[in-house]
């Protein structure tokens, strides 16, 4: 089955802020064609439109993630355009979260819309009233809460969501999009000055981290299965020293080779401990016990008991 794709919030936000363009035009239209980074035109629905006054205007799109497990799908993006001034600028309105950390590409202060929505919408507003001064808020109702359950709180976004998107379309399960979603931690970490990271697969090894080596809580970088792809781009980004922490049976597989740690990707995990044993001199039946075990975490206990504690360095 051929999944369907969606839309970005930037998108929406894009759509929404050209509906409330030509309802300043005193055009009213329930949908609008955005172009795409790609110069690709699509065709979203407008769910709401409202005058404010005779130099305002807002009106509303709702995210449509298509097949992809997105937080924010179903979610309703306003853009309010307010004429005045000499220049277009981007506020965030509610439920949309303010910028406060160095590393992002938006600035402590400014309004958590990306360098690429806010291109769109700049467009999507000179196509109907031509290159006017004017503030655009962008706002996503209960964006507050559902911020919680990102990564902003950890990247210093405060208030709310992010508008994102740099192709302007959500692909369906994409594992690139969840890996550009973790590499912004390292980019903040290293913004504050923080030359050791601690990357770990999930909540164990960043409770290890914290708890018992004292990382700081901005250096945790949380990697899911791409430990080996964050693992890379923090050290093109200058990361001067990476500690793995995490689930012994995740860090076996690094160790292996593998860099994504998901299951489809391989296991090897106890033939990885096992081969290391024999190459430190493990006999054959400590060997044989190793690759009969049910779990890596029972291999502590015969490593220990064989006195090859070293195989884990």
């Amino acid at each position: 089955t051929t999944l369907r794709s969606g839309y970005t919030t930037g998108t929406c936000a894009a759509a929404a802020a050209k509906a409330a363009a030509l309802c300043l035009r005193g055009e009213t239209c329930w949908a609008v064609e955005i172009v795409l980074p790609d110069g690709e035109a699509v065709t979203l629905p407008v769910e709401m439109i409202e005058r404010l006054s005779a130099t305002a205007a807002r009106a509303a799109v709702v995210k449509d993630a298509g097949d992809d497990p997105d937080i924010t799908d179903g979610m309703r993006v306003v853009a309010t355009i307010d004429m005045g001034g000499t220049e277009m600028t981007f506020h965030a309105g509610e439920g949309v979260g303010t910028v406060t950390l160095s590393g992002l590409q938006i600035p402590p202060g400014e309004a958590a819309i990306n360098p690429v929505p806010r291109a769109m919408i700049a467009r999507a507003i000179r196509e109907v009233l031509g290159d006017v001064g004017c503030r655009v808020t962008v706002s996503i109702p209960e964006g507050e809460t559902v911020a919680a359950k990102t990564f902003n709180p950890r990247l210093g976004i405060t208030g709310g969501l992010s508008i994102l998107g740099t192709s302007g379309r959500v692909l369906p399960k994409s594992e690139e999009a969840w890996l550009q979603s973790l590499l912004p931690q390292v980019d903040v970490a290293l913004a504050a000055g923080l030359t050791i990271l601690y990357l770990t697969p999930g909540g164990f090894g960043e409770r290890a981290a914290r708890e018992e080596l004292g990382a700081p809580a901005q250096a945790v970088i949380q990697t899911s299965n791409f430990i080996g792809d964050v693992l890379c781009a923090a050290a093109e980004r200058g990361a001067q020293a990476m500690v793995l922490v995490g689930h012994v049976g995740k860090l076996v597989k690094i160790a292996a080779g593998l860099f994504n740690t998901h299951s489809r990707f391989g296991d090897a995990r106890l033939e990885t401990v096992a081969a290391l044993a024999a190459a430190e001199g493990a006999p054959a039946p400590v060997v044989s016990a190793l690759l009969d075990l049910p779990t890596c975490e029972a291999a502590i206990s015969i490593l220990d008991a064989a006195g090859l504690a070293v195989v884990w360095d």
